[in-house]
């Protein structure tokens, strides 16, 4: 089973930035894919975006442009780089681990705030 802990997160004005990191540890020699997940208030847990083993990416419209996603094999550690955030942006962020057992972070907080 892999850990994961997330870190990061916090209170940006509109148009700034953030960079959200997610330490694997464990079993992470099969690791297929990670992933960042966000929850708002009220809504579904959807898809922010997603890295394989290969460096493929795919990001949810929302955020194209905006938001990069990357990882340090050597590190085990999954990022997130968060630019021009909205106030939509606002939601708990989990990173996830596609493998046989697939793990979840605990979350971690982004509130953008005019």
């Amino acid at each position: 089973q892999v850990q994961l802990v997330e870190s990061g997160g916090g209170l940006v004005q509109p148009g700034g930035s953030l960079r959200l990191s997610c330490a694997a540890s464990g079993r992470t020699d099969n690791i297929l894919a990670m992933a960042w997940y966000r929850q708002a208030p009220g809504k579904q847990r959807e898809l922010v975006a997603l890295i394989t083993n290969s460096g493929m990416t795919n990001y949810a419209d929302s955020v194209k442009g905006r938001f990069t996603i990357s990882r340090d094999n050597a590190k085990n550690t999954l990022y997130l780089q968060m630019n021009s955030l909205k106030p939509e942006d606002t939601a708990v962020y989990y990173c996830y681990v596609q493998q046989p057992n697939p793990a979840w972070g605990q979350g971690t907080q982004v509130t953008v705030y005019s």
